[in-house]
């Protein structure tokens, strides 16, 4: 049986094998007279002389190194120690008395006790399994001859003795220098002979007492050196791994040839820190001449520190929202308050049509429904790998959801950038670029100035095709310089000083930059915005659906039963239902019902009133949306822009009309820049009314901001000029105050025409004439209004009104819109009728 075998500097010493005394006799008689005689002198030797001692002097399987002595060497053995037999040398059990000069060099301390290997024969059932030994360690000490000598100083033992530590068991063998047997010590003779030398390790690097990067991961390293392997050819990795093995061998029980990548990077993060592993890599790969694949995985550890850097100054900016407009310190978290958006795949869909009381045809001719979209598959990774279009138009009407999308999409970056490690993302707002106009710039000192982390970055990596760069161009509607695209010079050139008009145009050229992807967000444009010659995707953002209303307003309020109270109360109002497919709407409306419950309690009565949110609405868009977008003008020209626009409305809603040409919206007067890109109260869109024929036509961004303009213009005629439009009646010397009855005959005049149209065409706006009357909505409405009119029972009256012409039943279909007209009025119900 097989116990162990001990080889040392290329000379066998011999091999221990366990016999039975039977079996060691039958292999003596079979043996020729000579050599069991000499077995026996061997054996003689042996004061022990039992059975199973494993000194050489009993061991039967000598015979062949005895055969490769002849006497007189046997006999030279036998007198170095004393002993009478090659057995005695070697366990030290000879005389030790004679000495000479040579052998004071060595001395061999008494032998440690034979161990104990059981009862005879050996049983070997109750052995465990014993797994294959570790290769012999490379400072194990050779066998060498008498006239060799090994001087070893301290720190040499020292090395020495920590590579050889493999268990704590003893070794069940016994060998002419075996460390884990018999210890030999060593005795200095000279200091002038050599050291063998040890295996060279490179020094490493130890970190130091600075703080690690948080960019640099597990992850990440693990990643970064995968990739840099991979880059390699077979014979190189080949060359890697041997280099590995040659100058860290304590890293690995075996030589890594056989190891993959994975497994080998895997190894080298358990054995050092994440800094160590990457210097250790960098040294192999400079060693095997590779300069140029350690300046890769440079970049890339610079690259990723500037990812992080970029994150989370991402994460600051566009991590929090202020939800309540009037309450600006209170930040929640996006994620917290974001509910999904519609995006299709398909642009030019028009407008909303969903309406309470009328079936509205189709406004544009784009019969496809479109896919479905998330702001993550803007910049899939299928997107970017196989797309070869690189900007991406990201439009839809006012208060869409535009900016909650590109809030969405940064954000969801930063989060797959965390587990990627590929790309780079750079919001930037045109509100910020106004900053950079009249000087000159360039585009990398915008990306610096706005982003200063981008710094370390080097102007190649703008240009890497294994460095993708997504610019987010957020509001180009709000941008006032020209594009032409004609005339601009070109550039193409990222560090080149220039204007901001003429970086813009060629970013929309597609001539900076050309390995990344563009994506440009903008309301429904007038003037071309891109060249007829670029390639590019339009997508649209629709707004929210039906489901994700009710899930923005249980996020919002914190409440659940305020979430319930307000979601009651949307339902209860199909029109103000349907309105909130409108993120922005639904902002006012949670506005407006937080502080309600702040002021008045969770139980406060809700007001029932659509006019008040609507007017709100228009307010926001004309006021505080405007001023991003255009110069502030005057309360004149702002409300003459009202009247001339809702003039337009109330003739269109009269003939059933919902979307206009753009050759007979010219002939309003009406500034369409002003309407659609300032304001935002009207979208312009594409219909194919024939083959091969296309056609812009202008709508309202909904037809109830149609019914409720058209609603104002009435209103606002009758209060500054005194006409009543549905009676055609001028009055030109109007001057001071109206008196109620004249008033009323407004209203008894709107009240009679809407009832005359059994397709309720009249009935939103009716309602909305109604709701102007409210002090609260007057309020809002003073600045456009030129008159000082005060109509103390004007409210009274008019809910006299509406029940008188409910109780005569001409017209049962429109009882119920009728009821709703008192809700506006804040007056009961049919309860009070």
């Amino acid at each position: 049986m097989f116990f162990t075998l001990g080889a040392v500097g290329g000379r066998i010493c011999f091999v221990t094998f366990r016999y039975s005394r039977t079996l060691q006799e039958e292999e003596e008689t079979s043996l020729p007279e000579s050599k069991r005689k000499k077995t026996e002198v061997q054996r003689g030797c042996c004061p022990e002389k039992s059975d199973h001692c494993l000194c050489l002097s009993c061991w039967s399987l000598a015979d062949p190194l005895c055969d490769m002595m002849d006497d007189t060497e046997m006999e030279a053995v036998a007198s170095l120690t004393g002993s009478s037999s090659l057995g005695e040398a070697v366990s030290g059990r000879g005389q030790q008395g004679v000495s000479n000069e040579d052998d004071e060099l060595y001395y061999i301390p008494e032998r440690r006790p034979s161990l104990d290997l059981g009862p005879s024969p050996m049983d070997t059932s109750q052995w465990p399994n014993v797994g294959q030994a570790l290769n012999p360690a490379l400072s194990y000490m050779s066998l060498t001859s008498s006239e060799s000598s090994v001087e070893m100083n301290d720190q040499d033992e020292c090395s020495t003795r920590v590579q050889l530590e493999r268990t704590d068991s003893y070794s069940s063998c016994y060998s002419f220098d075996s460390d884990d047997c018999e210890k030999r010590i060593p005795k200095f003779k000279s200091k002038d002979e050599p050291v063998p030398e040890l295996p060279h390790t490179p020094e490493l690097v130890q970190p130091t007492n600075e703080i690690r990067h948080p960019s640099l991961t597990v992850a990440f390293t693990f990643k970064a050196i995968c990739n840099t392997l991979e880059r390699l050819s077979e014979v190189d990795v080949r060359r890697f791994k041997t280099m590995l093995w040659k100058n860290y061998p304590q890293s690995f029980n075996t030589p890594p040839k056989t190891m993959d990548t994975l497994d080998l990077v895997d190894r080298l993060l358990e054995c050092y820190s994440l800094e160590v592993s990457l210097q250790i890599t960098k040294a192999v790969l400079e060693e095997i001449g590779h300069k140029r694949t350690v300046r890769y995985i440079q970049t890339q550890c610079i690259r990723n520190e500037v990812r992080h850097d970029l994150s989370e100054t991402l994460k600051r900016t566009y991590g929090e929202v202020c939800e309540d407009l009037a309450m600006q310190e209170e930040k929640r978290q996006f994620d917290d308050v974001f509910t999904n958006l519609l995006i299709t795949s398909t642009c030019d869909n028009g407008p909303n049509i969903e309406h309470e009381v009328m079936n509205i045809e189709k406004l544009d001719s784009n019969r496809e429904a479109g896919k479905c979209l998330s702001p993550k598959d803007i910049f899939s990774a299928e997107r970017l790998e196989h797309s070869n279009i690189r900007l991406i138009l990201l439009t839809g009407v006012a208060g869409s959801g535009k900016s909650m999308a590109i809030r969405r999409l940064v954000l969801d970056w930063i989060e797959e950038q965390s587990r990627q490690h590929t790309s780079f993302l750079f919001p930037l707002p045109f509100r910020e670029l106004k900053q950079f106009e009249g000087s000159k710039v360039s585009l990398l000192q915008i990306i610096q100035t706005l982003y200063p982390e981008t710094k370390k970055l080097k102007d190649e990596d703008y240009r890497s095709e294994d460095c993708p760069m997504m610019f987010v161009f957020d509001g180009l509607d709000e941008y006032s310089g020209k594009l032409d695209f004609e005339n601009t010079e070109l550039i193409c050139d990222h560090t080149e000083l220039t204007t901001l008009n003429v970086i813009v145009v060629n970013l929309l050229r597609g001539r900076l930059l050309y390995r990344g992807l563009f994506l440009v967000t903008t309301r429904a444009q007038i003037k071309r915005c891109i060249p007829w010659d670029t390639h590019y995707n339009e997508i649209e953002v629709r707004g929210f659906c039906h489901p994700e209303k009710e899930e923005y307003f249980r996020r919002r309020f914190k409440d659940p039963d305020q979430a319930a109270r307000v979601i009651a109360y949307i339902n209860s109002s199909k029109t103000l239902c349907i309105m909130c497919h409108l993120p922005l709407f639904c902002s006012l409306v949670a506005d407006e019902y937080h502080q309600i419950f702040k002021e008045q309690g969770t139980r406060a009565e809700l007001p029932r009133s659509i006019t008040y949110m609507y007017t709100k609405l228009v307010l926001m868009l004309i006021r505080q949306h405007r001023i991003f977008r255009a110069p502030d003008r005057s309360l004149d020209e702002e409300r003459d822009f009202l009247m001339n626009l809702g003039k337009l409305a109330f003739n269109m809603l009269e003939k059933g009309q919902f979307k206009i040409t753009k050759s007979d919206w010219k002939d309003t007067g009406i500034c369409d820049e002003e309407a659609v890109i300032n304001s935002g109260l009207c979208t312009q869109y594409i219909t194919k009314p024939y083959v091969l024929f296309h056609e812009k036509v202008f709508s309202f961004i909904h037809p109830t901001m149609q019914e409720y303009l058209a609603a104002l213009y009435v209103f606002l005629s009758f209060t500054n000029q005194g006409k009543n439009i549905f009676e055609q009646q001028l009055k030109d010397r109007f001057k001071g105050m109206f008196k109620g009855h004249k008033a009323m005959e407004l209203y008894k005049s709107a009240v009679d025409k809407s009832l005359l149209y059994e397709d309720g065409k009249l009935d939103i706006f009716l309602r909305f004439l109604f709701g102007m009357l409210l002090p609260t909505n007057q309020e809002l409405l003073q600045p456009f209004c030129t008159s000082s009119v005060k109509w103390p029972t004007i409210i009274e009256d008019a809910a006299a009104l509406i029940r008188k012409r409910t109780r005569e039943n001409q017209h049962p279909g429109r009882n119920d819109n009728l009821q709703r007209c008192l809700e506006e009025l804040g007056a009961l119900t049919v309860a009070s009728i």
